[in-house]
């Protein structure tokens, strides 16, 4: 299986800006995408964003007009772009791996890794 490391994350002022990384290593498919979820304390984990291996993207309608997904092949690393920031965008999120199409990326239970996840605090 493939794994995944994450950096990026901390906190950032309301309007503010933030890019996360996933960098992929070892057993990769060149079939499959890299998908972001987000999870907070009072909402279950909610797809936010993925990159499917053709470069189509999907995003969850919260946030289509504000996060850009986007995938580095030389560097086997996907990105995500978030712009103009809320506190409602608080959360762990998280960057996943698997054979995924735009319906069925929304499902956690498709994907074969997971990153560690990392926290993104918006502040008023």
């Amino acid at each position: 299986q493939a794994q995944l490391a994450q950096s990026g994350g901390g906190l950032v002022e309301s309007g503010g800006s933030m890019r996360l990384s996933c960098t992929l290593s070892g057993r990769t498919n060149p079939r499959y995408g890299v998908s972001w979820f987000r999870q907070s304390p009072e909402k279950e984990r909610q797809f936010v964003a993925a990159i499917n291996y053709n470069g189509s993207t999907y995003y969850a309608d919260s946030v289509k007009d504000r996060f850009t997904v986007s995938r580095d092949n030389a560097d086997n690393t996907s990105y995500l772009q978030m712009n103009n920031l809320t506190p409602e965008d608080t959360a762990v999120y998280y960057c996943a791996t698997g054979l995924l199409t735009r319906v069925s990326s929304r499902d956690t239970r498709i994907y074969s890794s997971w990153g560690q996840g990392t926290q993104v605090t918006v502040s008023s």
